[in-house]
């Protein structure tokens, strides 16, 4: 997929911690942006628990959700980085499912445009190259809503 490419040289922040040892705001954004796809990551799994049949058709699209969620972990300085949740995660909540299929996918649609939305207001908060990759992530995310939608309408 197209957004693979733009996760290339972009997944580094020199500006990952404070001089007090405190995280930055580089690092504090990067951990919630980590946060945010392991969420969408979540809800990808349950709709492909839920619904087998659409495994083809978003195979390759959470793939690239997983590999958004590694380039905001690479140097996110919080439990996130490591795997383990934060004290505002809820992992154990599974995700409500729609039953039907296209309800599903439109769920995930709507998810993708949300995050996307979010991504895009919080670079401008952030330094140059998390900035760079929060673009290209907000980016990817409403090209997966349009795919996600494509077709229904």
């Amino acid at each position: 997929m197209a957004s693979a490419a733009v996760l290339v040289g972009c997944s580094t922040d020199p500006d990952s911690a404070g001089n007090s040892g405190s995280p930055s705001v580089s690092a504090r954004a990067r951990a919630r942006a980590a946060q945010d796809s392991r969420g969408l990551l979540r809800q990808y799994d349950a709709v492909l628990a839920a619904h087998p049949g659409l495994a083809e058709r978003l195979r390759p699209l959470r793939a690239e959700v997983a590999a958004h969620a590694a380039a905001f972990e690479e140097g996110a300085a919080s439990p996130t980085a490591t795997g383990s949740p934060s004290a505002t995660a809820s992992p154990s909540a599974s995700p409500t499912v729609p039953a039907d299929e296209k309800s599903a996918l439109a769920s995930l649609a709507a998810a993708e445009r949300s995050l996307a939305d979010r991504r895009a207001k919080a670079l401008l908060d952030v330094p140059g190259e998390l900035a760079r990759l929060l673009a290209g992530v907000a980016a990817a995310g409403a090209g997966h809503a349009y795919l996600l939608t494509k077709g229904d309408q």
